[in-house]
């Protein structure tokens, strides 16, 4: 396992030593989507040593690329719920598959809890660890978001008007933004700031640099990055996005295979106070045996 990079940001309120060794945290990994079958590789390699490494306590993926790109099937749902994964979450590309629809009801897996039309599944669920119920939350954006996948609904009211449900239910609130503008990212995390445990961006599938502890106390970060093949454009095989770019090309999807990463970031969140106290960006690389 090659670390490329641990990008830890500390709490100015919780950065004495003295102070974080009285203190027990939960520690929450979340990944940034899973890309094809490299992704899958790097999950199954990757992720055993990471909970080992940092004591991690629950697991957010986010899994809507993870079966050829596009989407997540039965087979590959299955796949990843072998491994210590508490909770996957989507975006756009969840729909591609219809076979998928009844595992919304019986497996932790969720689509954009603000989707418009009548479709199957759920947007939040609870699970308890550690003694703390953790509510996590799969959120779609409005901007740039026009022709991916079924219309939704005003994000920020859609939090405002679920939001004390949540609180009521649970101890902690995570929420996955599958969005593609930072804009929209940023405003909706200063809209919950203080309201929520941690906000994380998904979909461009580039990590940010902007990990914070925000005034009000939630963990965020624009964009968790991509679990999968970096040589690439963000996933795709170059010369296959080249094409398209060239022609308009769309009908032919190759799923790069180089440089595969494992990226997301660790949130350690005080359980006395169940405020976050550190985010921690992860880029760690997977080099699969010869």
């Amino acid at each position: 396992m090659e670390t490329l990079g641990f990008f830890p940001f500390d709490s100015p309120s919780t950065s004495s030593g003295s102070l974080r060794v009285r203190m027990t945290f939960m520690k929450i990994l979340a990944i940034g989507d899973i890309f094809g079958q490299p992704g899958r590789e790097a999950i199954a390699a990757l992720l055993p040593k990471i909970i080992a490494e940092h004591n991690i306590d629950f697991v957010i993926a986010n899994a809507e690329n993870a079966a050829g790109g596009r989407g997540l099937t039965p087979k590959v749902a299955d796949e990843l719920l072998s491994y210590p994964i508490d909770v996957m979450t989507a975006g756009n590309h969840i729909w591609e598959h219809d076979a998928l629809h009844p595992y919304f009801d019986i497996h932790p897996i969720l689509r954009p809890i603000n989707v418009i039309e009548r479709l199957p599944g759920r947007g939040w669920l609870t699970k308890s660890k550690k003694g703390l119920n953790v509510a996590v939350v799969c959120l779609q954006g409005q901007i740039f978001m026009e022709d991916k996948g079924p219309a939704v609904s005003n994000p920020f009211r859609m939090m405002e008007a679920v939001l004390p449900e949540m609180k009521q239910k649970s101890d902690l609130v995570i929420v996955d933004f599958h969005a593609e503008a930072t804009s929209e990212k940023r405003a909706l995390a200063w809209f919950l700031d203080g309201k929520i445990t941690g906000l994380f961006g998904t979909h461009t599938h580039v990590q940010t640099a902007d990990a914070e502890i925000m005034p009000g106390g939630t963990a965020y970060i624009s964009d968790l990055g991509m679990t999968g093949p970096h040589a690439s454009v963000i996933g795709l095989e170059a010369d296959t996005a080249i094409k398209r770019f060239l022609t308009g090309e769309r009908k032919h999807f190759k799923v790069a295979k180089d440089d595969v990463r494992l990226e997301g970031v660790i949130i350690d969140i005080d359980e006395k106070t169940r405020r976050p106290t550190s985010i921690e960006r992860l880029q760690i690389k997977h080099s699969p045996p010869l």
